[in-house]
């Protein structure tokens, strides 16, 4: 084998370009990663860190993902939940209570977070049964909404029997009771 001189130039050129480009990767990777440190840390030990931190993502990644599918009712069936420190909890049953004081009326709807639908279908056979909405307010404490709507019933035509039968049939029927 011959000793080309050029050959051994053009070696020694492409060996640098790679070791520039590998030292900027690593630069650039560095970057990346939270450091809370004050002394210089060798490159293995940098790598390291990477590595710790892009796992730590991933496993952050994941609980993010199932609280996701928790909370759109997914995974497992709908009969589970996570709470912000991705422990499963037990969804609750939704409740209804309707009150008739004259023609007026007042149903409270009290829900999960994940039953929100429940309010708007509320709503909707309220409307059906040609009722007035004349207010409708929510409040969340912890994991359950407390919905409270008002009624006043067109004419005296005491239609809370049948309202409260055709709402319970539909959240309790919509309800995923175990």
């Amino acid at each position: 084998m011959e000793n080309n001189p050029s050959s051994s130039v053009d070696r020694k050129f492409t060996e640098r370009n790679r070791r520039n480009q590998m030292k900027a990767l690593f630069r650039k990777l560095n970057s990346l990663v939270p450091h809370q440190r004050t002394k210089a840390v060798s490159l293995p030990d940098q790598l390291g860190e990477a590595t710790n931190y892009i796992k730590k993502l991933q496993m952050n990644m994941e609980k993010m993902k199932k609280k996701k599918s928790m909370l759109l009712g997914i995974i497992e069936g709908p009969n589970v939940r996570m709470n912000e420190g991705g422990e499963s909890l037990g969804l609750k049953s939704p409740r209804i209570e309707i009150q008739q004081m004259g023609s007026a009326l007042e149903v409270v709807l009290i829900t999960g977070l994940d039953s929100q639908f429940m309010f708007g279908e509320t709503i909707r056979v309220l409307h059906e049964e040609g009722v007035h909405v004349v207010n409708a307010s929510y409040n969340v404490i912890e994991d359950e909404v407390f919905h409270s709507i008002h009624c006043q019933e067109e004419k005296s035509a005491n239609r809370a029997a049948r309202i409260s039968e055709r709402l319970k049939n539909f959240i309790y029927d919509s309800a995923y009771i175990p």
